[in-house]
């Protein structure tokens, strides 16, 4: 099975977990069809100036990989700056936050698994 980049589902998020600003949500798949081992496999393009704000993962692990350009990575309180290839893991039962505070949209892969 292929998905064309065309096919896959947009959607822009404004305030994004009570964020700033807004990233623009592009699902590489459908929670369906991650059958039950996890709900996103996306790619969130973090506008300028924007952010998505602090969350716990209660019930699941997320992990983001930096696509493009350079992101402020809040990891429970500690932040750090994360660029192209950085990759930032949030277990269960901890948070995290992102934000862009350059004048270029960044980009993370994001997968959120049931674990």
């Amino acid at each position: 099975m292929v998905r064309r980049a065309n096919e896959c589902a947009r959607e822009l998020r404004t305030n994004m977990r009570g964020g700033e600003g807004t990233v623009l949500a592009t699902s590489f798949v459908s929670e369906e069809e991650l059958r039950g081992m996890g709900r996103i496999f996306s790619l969130l393009t973090i506008n300028p100036h924007s952010s998505i704000g602090f969350h716990v993962h209660d019930g699941d692990t997320e992990f983001f990989f930096v696509r493009k350009g350079e992101l402020v990575y809040d990891d429970n309180g500690a932040e750090t700056t994360v660029r192209e290839g950085d990759v930032m893991i949030t277990p269960k039962g901890t948070g995290h936050a992102v934000r862009n505070e350059t004048d270029e949209p960044g980009e993370i892969v994001a997968l959120i698994i049931n674990a």
